[in-house]
């Protein structure tokens, strides 16, 4: 249990007592400093920053506990490992947790012997739990949600619950006792304007401090290169690893099926690597990522379930042998390489533009969209037999696309939230061309013309660099010398 003298020293030092560094990065301190105050912060920080510590140093500052909201189990384990590592009083909660350990986390809930408790949106707003965080003498100091983009997400990867989300600061605060304050902390690696008004707005931040970071990277080189058939696309894989002289890398998927299917044939071509995805088991998860911490495996071949909240510096290469639904899921994963500040290549292996002889990417990304307006559909025409006002715990019995119903209403500002459970309906009138996401943006970033970088600063609202920008080092500045 960390003693209260700890909540007396200053960030600085707790840096370097727990992690070793000797000063904060580029605007850590500055998020440090408004946590610590307790003020609401939106933090925009693009993968490799260091936005993990910009909120796990305030939580050892601050008395009681921190909870981290988090979508995804990999995740949640990966950070909770590193923390207790350093010795920090740390645990997670979810799902596929086993029951021993899930008690053992319980429990030390009630015995507040946790400074960061590690959640997803789904387990936080489970009975068993949300009761024993409502519990009086529980004394919880902040709030954190991770991946805060999740609120104006669309489709297969959509999480109803984070729209729940903004009501859970003023619940908690009733049982509480009088004066408690619970601030409030929203990070994401990606985020536009747009995103960023929506995460202010969904999570109710009270007047929040914004922190946006500009996403380029000058040690990252960015390359396309167009596929004319499925073997021409293996074909320059296999050629652009063996370009990398043995250096670690990671291949990025869309199914599991692929990452199996590459990561055979591969293994046969001679090299160490093997497939990864959210399907495994959590010991063959957790092996494979120590293989290639520890680089017995050059690469892995994997889903977008790999890369978050793994740790390794000196990662040369990143190829994404499909194009990315969307450029914030890119921008993620490039920025696992080269966070040591060394060169590092990435590689985006695309469909010819015509579609007509290489058609997978625009097969997928149509599917994408067939997706989401099927289930935009589904929950529209689910609206006219809801009640007006209930709990949805209750109403999710009877009908169970309850919760993306009430989340297409909550985008639009015809629902209200009292608290993470009841609503109450304003109006049940959609504009359907809001209702959901748009066609994704990555076709537009593989035709547009000129500085690679320059269109992706562009899309993440750093207009005023976009406009004259120029990396010198993409394959279009390289090529054609910008235009």
């Amino acid at each position: 249990m960390l003693t209260r003298s700890l909540q007396r020293q200053n960030p600085e030092t707790i840096l370097q007592r727990y992690w070793g560094y000797p000063k904060f990065r580029a605007n850590q301190a500055d998020i440090i400093t408004a946590l610590v105050t307790r003020r609401d912060a939106l933090v925009v920080m693009p993968t490799g920053g260091g936005k993990s510590i910009c909120f796990q140093v305030p939580a050892l500052l601050h008395p009681g506990l921190t909870i981290v909201i988090s979508p995804l189990v990999a995740l949640m384990e990966d950070q909770v490992q590193a923390l207790q590592s350093r010795g920090i009083p740390a645990a997670t909660l979810h799902y596929q947790m086993a029951k021993s350990d899930r008690r053992d986390t319980l429990w030390k809930l009630e015995q507040q012997r946790l400074k960061l408790l590690y959640i997803s949106p789904e387990t936080l707003l489970s009975q068993p739990v949300w009761q024993r965080l409502c519990q009086n003498d529980l004394r919880i100091s902040s709030l954190v949600v991770d991946e805060a983009h999740c609120l104006s997400q669309w489709g297969d990867s959509f999480r109803p619950t984070y729209l729940r989300l903004g009501a859970v600061r003023s619940a908690l605060l009733q049982h509480k006792p009088p004066g408690t304050k619970i601030n409030l902390a929203a990070f994401t690696a990606t985020g536009d304007l747009d995103v960023q008004r929506s995460i202010c707005q969904g999570l109710q931040l009270q007047n929040p401090q914004v922190f946006t970071s500009s996403p380029y990277r000058p040690n990252l080189r960015l390359s396309v290169q167009y596929v004319f058939t499925p073997h021409q696309r293996q074909t320059k894989l296999k050629r652009f690893i063996q370009e990398q002289n043995g250096t670690s890398g990671i291949v990025y998927v869309r199914t599991r099926n692929e990452s199996e299917r590459l990561a055979a044939w591969l293994q046969t071509e001679g090299f160490a690597v093997a497939a990864y995805h959210a399907g495994l088991m959590t010991q063959a998860r957790r092996t494979i990522e120590q293989q290639w911490l520890n680089d017995k495996l050059q690469f892995v071949i994997c889903t977008n379930a790999f890369g978050l909240g793994v740790d390794k510096s000196d990662v040369r290469w990143i190829c994404h042998f499909h194009a990315p639904l969307e450029l914030s899921e890119y921008l993620q994963e490039i920025g696992r390489a080269g966070r040591d500040g060394k060169v590092a290549n990435t590689l985006l292996l695309a469909s010819e533009p015509t579609g007509l002889l290489d058609s997978s990417d625009r097969k997928r990304w149509r599917y994408f969209e067939q997706q989401a307006q099927k289930q935009q559909k589904q929950a529209i025409k689910l609206l006219v037999q809801l009640p007006k006002c209930g709990d949805v715990t209750e109403i999710s019995r009877q009908f169970p696309k309850t919760d993306l119903a009430l989340a297409i209403l909550q985008q639009q500002g015809n629902l209200v939230w009292y608290n993470p459970f009841e609503f109450e309906i304003h109006s049940t009138q959609i504009k359907q061309d809001k209702a959901g996401r748009s066609m994704p943006n990555m076709p537009n970033y593989l035709r547009a013309k000129g500085c690679r970088w320059r269109f992706l600063l562009a899309a993440f609202g750093v207009e005023d660099l976009a406009a004259s920008w120029f990396c010198g080092k993409c394959d279009r500045c390289q090529k054609h010398g910008d235009s």
